[in-house]
């Protein structure tokens, strides 16, 4: 590996390091590390919503993302500290400047379908994620990457327009899976077709979608012999098919129902998130295009009192970055408290001394608190003259909006991995392939987002970031509320799963059942 580039896996084990003491000190608890259990049985977890989409590249909703993370495979990919580590790249080498990426990818991986993985799938991947026509939600991650060559069956070359310390966390998300050459769209939307050591089984409509193991899995074999998601509407339900025995494994986000939870033959771990809690603002949409309407709404927030209304003060209050080595100071912000005096000042500064009015769409079904956070939000603003015009919708019908940025503000819980760059970098650049769903970016932004890619020493990123959290807040480009935890909650035969910060499910396939 050669060290001095923006691409070093060093570098990243270090930042990684500091983000897993930080969440050890929060109190992250797991449940029983992986081995122990037996081999064979059936898992039911019982989630919210079924999946809005199977093709990885577009997943945006958590219960996807979820569930495609088991059916498919990524270069890189995350341990259970977030450590970036070997996924289908067996190992990777930067060269000195910094502008090569030698692959080396994992010898004998096979597709579902029976097909070999290689060199071409990859460079099949990457470049349908780079092309603008394939609408891919990552597309913007891969911007430093100019060319992509296969030089043998299991040898891919990436060059880069810049040293891009970003990458190899862009890398283990879903939403840059490795596909087949072969495969389309259209198909892998009703038969997904993955590396992953879980293959698709089967799907009823509404009800639930089912994982088989995949025996051919080359990493250590899956324990389970499937996997149900059951779609379960309400998350007080899910507690009661867990205390039934007909659910065995669920994540849960309402603080509250995971009070309920506890006892008898279901444990419940507490994990905290890297996701937050977001009131997005299309800063390119009507009075929201004003900077004067943006930091009204900031000043007219109370978010403390959104987390105890929403999440019974279960969470804390966050700035943009979450992620423990560049975390955001919470009080860096025009408002760092309420103050509805500037609010209304804000407003008339804008023109608008009686008041805007905001549509502000929010899910029903993704995650437990989102209704309550809008209601609490629309309640205190206004109080400053502002009003949430608040729509609830399915979240399908929630996700095909956002992403068309057909709203004005969204109340969202929002997240990536553990990277700000990839946080970021993809909704407050001019050239990210997600701005218009912020609406918002800046030649200053810009800048700070190619010098923190640039940048791999962590302590210089971390300067770097400050700024850009900075830049964000004066311009209350969006209203960060607060971020949260999830509750694992698992039947007592259930052992081996490991909850992670990310709120991924990647460890069903250590997961037995007793």
């Amino acid at each position: 590996m050669s060290h001095g580039s923006g691409f070093t896996r060093g570098a990243l084990s270090a930042l990684a390091a500091a983000a897993v003491v930080s969440l050890a000190m929060s109190g992250c608890s797991s449940q029983s590390s992986s081995g122990g259990g037996k081999s064979g049985g059936d898992l039911v977890v019982g989630v919210t919503s079924e999946p809005d989409t199977l093709f990885p590249w577009k997943a945006t909703q958590f219960q996807a993302v979820n569930f495609l993370q088991n059916v498919y495979g990524t270069l890189t990919q995350f341990d259970k500290e977030m450590n970036v580590e070997p996924g289908l790249a067996e190992s990777w080498e930067a060269s000195d400047d910094g502008l090569t990426v030698t692959l080396s990818l994992r010898p004998g991986v096979t597709f579902t379908d029976g097909s070999t993985f290689g060199s071409e799938d990859v460079k099949s991947s990457l470049e349908k994620i780079k092309d603008e026509s394939t609408a891919a939600i990552s597309r913007g991650a891969l911007a430093s990457v100019t060319a992509i060559e296969a030089t043998d069956e299991e040898t891919v070359v990436l060059t880069l327009s810049a040293p891009d310390a970003a990458l190899p966390t862009s890398l283990a998300s879903i939403q840059t899976a490795m596909l087949s050459s072969d495969d389309t769209e259209e198909a892998l939307n009703t038969t997904p077709n993955g590396t992953g050591p879980f293959a698709f089984d089967a799907r009823v409509a509404n009800q639930s979608i089912t994982l088989k193991k995949n025996d051919s899995y080359w990493g250590e074999a899956p324990k389970l012999d499937t996997v149900e998601f059951r779609v379960i509407p309400d998350e007080s339900s899910i507690v009661s098919a867990l205390q039934s025995g007909n659910v065995q494994l669920a994540v849960l986000n309402d603080p509250l129902v995971a009070k309920t939870a506890e006892g008898g033959n279901v444990t419940v771990a507490k994990t905290p998130q890297l996701t937050y809690h977001v009131l997005q603002l299309n800063a390119a949409r009507g009075d929201l295009a004003d900077v004067n309407v943006r930091l009204a709404i900031q000043c007219a927030v109370d978010r403390k009192q959104v987390l105890e209304t929403a999440a019974l003060g279960e969470g804390e209050i966050t700035g943009p970055i979450t992620t423990p080595a560049y975390k955001s100071d919470p009080t860096a912000r025009p408002c760092p408290e309420r103050d509805l005096d500037k609010a209304k000042s804000y407003l008339a500064r804008a023109g608008k001394p009686d008041g805007v009015t905001i549509k502000t769409i929010v899910s029903q079904g993704e995650y437990a608190t989102s209704v309550n956070e809008a209601q609490s939000l629309k309640s205190q603003l206004a109080e400053a003259g502002i009003t949430l015009d608040v729509e609830t919708l399915e979240i399908g019908a929630f996700v095909d909006r956002w992403v068309a940025a057909d709203f004005d503000a969204a109340v969202a819980l929002n997240g990536l991995g553990p990277d700000p760059d990839g946080m970021y970098g993809r909704y407050f650049t001019s050239t990210g392939n997600l701005n218009k769903v912020a609406g918002y970016d800046s030649p200053e932004l810009d800048a700070l987002f190619a010098e923190g890619r640039a940048t791999s020493d962590p302590a210089e990123r971390a300067k770097i970031y400050e700024k850009v959290s900075n830049v964000l807040e004066d311009n209350a480009a969006w209203i960060w509320l607060f971020t949260s935890y999830t509750y694992t909650a698992t039947a007592s035969n259930v052992e081996g799963f490991v909850p992670m910060s990310n709120g991924s499910l990647q460890y069903l396939h250590t997961t037995s059942i007793k």
